[in-house]
Parts: C-alpha cells; sequence; structure tokens
C-alpha cells in the first residue's frame, strides 16, 4: 500500500488514494467527520471493496474501470492506515463508529469483505464499531448475504447497517441505471426480514435525479416499515451523472410528496443533504480513481 494522495477539510472528511500491487492497482478511502459533534460521538470511515467496479452505475466515476478484487488484507489496510492516524493503539473510543464499504466497487462481488469486517472485530478495541455494506444486490451472491446476516445475528446484533441501493422505484429504470443482474425489489424485501434481527432497520437508499420515479405506493406495498427506512439523496456532480444529464445537488422535502406519504404509512424517511464542500475535495465515488485513470494524480 503506498499513499498517493490526500486531499480534504479536518473538520469534514479528508479522501485517501493509494495503491497497490506495484502501482497498477488503486483504492480510495475516506475519514468523515461530516455531521459528527466530535469524533467520541460519531466517527465514519469509508472505504472501497474492488479495484474499480464492474457495475458500471451511472453515477459513479468508477464506471468502466475493473481489476477485480482486493484481498481481506488489502481492504483492512484502509480502515488500517485512517485508525492509526487518529488513535495509534487501535483502541476508538466512539461510540458511533461506522465502517462503510460504500465507495469503489459492489461489495457483494467480493467475499473477502466478510474476511474484513472479522479483522476489524479482532484487530481494534472498538465497541461502537457499525459495519455498513451499500449494494446494488447482485445475482449469484447469495453466500455473501448469508454471511453477513450471520454476522449481524452473531456479533452485531442490529449494530450493523445494511443499505440496499434502489435509486428508482421503476425496474426499467433501475437497468438502466444499475446496468447488472440484479434483485428485484421483492426479494430484498424477502430477505431484509430475515436479516433484521432488531436494531439498526434496512435502508432503501434513493440518490435521485430529476426524472428517477420515487413512487411511495410501490415501497409501501413491497416492504415493512418496521425492518426498512427510506434514505432520500441527491446525485451528486460526478463526472458520469453531468455525462449521463443526472446531477442533482440538491431538494427538498416539499417538492418530494411521497416522502409525507411514506412518512404518513409509518416510515422513517431522512433526506440526506451532503455539505456541498465534499465536491470540492472528491469525496464522491470514484472521484479520485477516474483522477487517476487520466494519469492526473501524481
Amino acid at each position: 500500500m503506498n499513499v498517493v494522495l490526500e486531499r480534504g477539510i479536518s473538520d469534514l472528511a479528508t479522501v485517501f488514494a493509494a495503491t497497490y500491487r506495484g502501482g497498477d492497482h488503486i483504492l480510495e478511502f475516506v475519514d468523515s467527520l461530516s455531521d459528527s459533534p466530535g469524533i467520541n460521538e460519531k466517527w465514519v470511515i469509508v472505504i472501497s471493496s474492488q479495484f474499480g467496479c464492474p457495475v458500471k452505475c451511472l453515477m459513479c466515476d468508477t464506471a468502466g474501470y475493473y481489476l477485480g478484487d482486493p484481498t481481506a488484507e488489502e481492504l483492512i489496510s484502509q480502515v488500517d492506515h485512517i485508525i492509526r492516524r487518529r488513535f495509534p493503539d487501535g483502541v476508538v473510543p466512539t461510540r458511533k463508529f461506522k465502517v462503510q464499504f460504500a465507495r469503489m466497487g459492489e461489495p457483494a462481488l467480493n467475499i473477502e469483505v466478510i474476511r474484513a469486517i472479522e479483522m476489524m472485530i479482532e484487530n481494534y478495541d472498538a465497541p461502537g464499531l457499525m459495519p455498513c455494506i451499500s449494494t446494488v444486490a447482485p445475482r449469484g451472491t447469495d453466500r455473501f448475504f448469508d454471511e453477513i446476516a450471520r454476522l449481524n445475528r452473531d456479533h452485531f446484533m442490529g449494530n450493523f447497517q445494511l443499505q440496499f441501493s434502489l435509486h428508482s422505484t421503476d425496474e426499467r429504470q433501475r437497468n438502466r441505471i444499475m446496468p447488472i443482474q440484479r434483485w428485484s425489489l421483492g426479494e430484498m424485501a424477502d430477505y431484509g426480514k430475515r436479516f433484521y434481527v432488531g436494531g439498526r432497520k434496512v435502508s432503501l437508499n434513493f440518490a435521485l435525479a430529476e426524472e428517477n420515479s420515487f413512487d411511495p405506493w410501490v415501497l409501501i406495498e413491497l416492504f415493512d416499515p418496521d425492518v426498512f427506512m427510506v434514505k432520500v439523496t441527491p446525485v451528486n456532480p460526478t463526472d458520469h451523472a453531468r455525462r449521463n444529464d443526472m446531477v442533482r445537488e440538491n431538494l427538498s422535502e416539499e417538492e418530494i410528496p411521497a416522502i409525507s406519504i411514506l412518512r404518513e404509512n409509518g416510515f422513517d424517511v431522512v433526506v440526506s443533504i451532503g455539505d456541498l464542500r465534499e465536491n470540492e475535495i472528491g469525496s464522491n465515488c470514484g472521484q479520485l480513481a477516474a483522477l487517476w485513470k487520466k494519469g492526473n494524480i501524481e
């Protein structure tokens, strides 16, 4: 591992890019205090699951570049680099310490993610550790989902965040946005009931471009509000999002009536608007990898 770039704002987020395997593979990872009252209360590390990504989501700058899967040791090196900068002894006192597999790559396509989570349990004294998996739920990954359900049940007792990336309630739109064979919404609904053991609800995430379908009645029909919550965000201004006319840097609850309907039907709904300074430092998915691919990282 060789860190080749560090860019950030100290009270917001610091983004790192590191090369591996002789310099021709790269991973991005983030140390984030965005929306945190202080590191003792909340701290988020966001790491990559793959060298690039084969899914090719329309809004992600990693699309079109994929060089395979990191080992568990390569995955954990991202976490270790950030932890040791702040807590050299590996003792993390943070009450809510989230490690998100939500940067480059689709975590369900790399079974080594399971071992990396187990290594975090073994390597650090971090009572507040909360793994977070953000996934489009590709087909053929049943073993991965069986394993994270086991980890949630046996080690985290509900303190494990699973986020399904839906982005639209229309399957044709979803096929365009995320061009990979995926679970249907109904299959996600069935699995979520098996995964949930109390604690953190399963999140249904919508990064909404202007034209994305967001039909509350589809969600109400399929998903149990006692198991699932809904998170709505704008599409960040990555190069691919701009190229595909998907950028939506802001949104309001007033312009999306579906939010009120969902709440009236028992769903917790979070509208998450990121700090716009994050766009300046390149903390959106795939931005540093895109620069590296173009030869713009020195």
